[in-house]
């Protein structure tokens, strides 16, 4: 690697929209003389073939990281602002600080180095792809975690999501720990 080569990395989050786990930011640099073919939008990808990619992306890549914001920040921040933190999580753990900041989204977390959004930019910019894939793929890994310890809820099917299995899980057993009380679904059930 030359001196004057710009790092530029991408950033994005996994998890706003599920009732139950973490949310989870990965930041990716991508090194230029070892393409990654396949890279796309993380929910444009098989579970199979997001995770040969994972794999490949963490072999080849010069730098990423992969971090979260718990159940208990979002709850307290809320989930914009969790999603925010775990990005700002996510770019603080590569081992060099980018020249550019890639972000999915309309909106940036606050970096210490020159940032942009980029919506729809798990299409648009392989960084941002690559972050996609990482931060899914640790996410959905950590709700399958999550269902051994915690199997009456089927977490290892919907990953979290506030789906009719879920919701009729959450109604018959009643809350976890790893439960957003800050959302609505969560809360009716608290409250019935």
């Amino acid at each position: 690697m030359t001196i004057d080569t710009i790092w530029i990395a991408g950033v994005d989050e996994a998890g706003r929209g599920p009732l139950a786990g973490p949310v989870t930011a990965a930041a990716v640099v991508l090194d230029p003389h070892k393409p990654i073919s396949g890279l796309d939008d993380s929910k444009k990808l098989s579970a199979k073939k997001r995770q040969l990619l994972e794999c490949e992306i963490k072999e080849k890549s010069l730098s990423w990281s992969v971090a979260i914001a718990t159940v208990e920040e979002i709850d307290q921040i809320n989930i914009l602002q969790a999603s925010m933190l775990a990005m700002r999580r996510a770019l603080k753990g590569l081992s060099k600080v980018p020249d550019l900041a890639l972000v999915d989204g309309n909106r940036l977390p606050g970096f210490d180095c020159d940032s942009r959004a980029v919506v729809a930019g798990d299409r648009l910019h392989p960084e941002i792809s690559a972050a996609s894939i990482l931060a899914k793929e640790s996410r959905d890994r950590l709700m399958c975690e999550l269902a051994i310890e915690f199997p009456l809820y089927g977490f290892e099917r919907h990953k979290g999501y506030p789906t009719r299995l879920h919701i009729e899980a959450l109604e018959r057993y009643g809350i976890s720990q790893h439960h957003r009380r800050s959302f609505a679904p969560v809360r009716r059930v608290m409250e019935a």
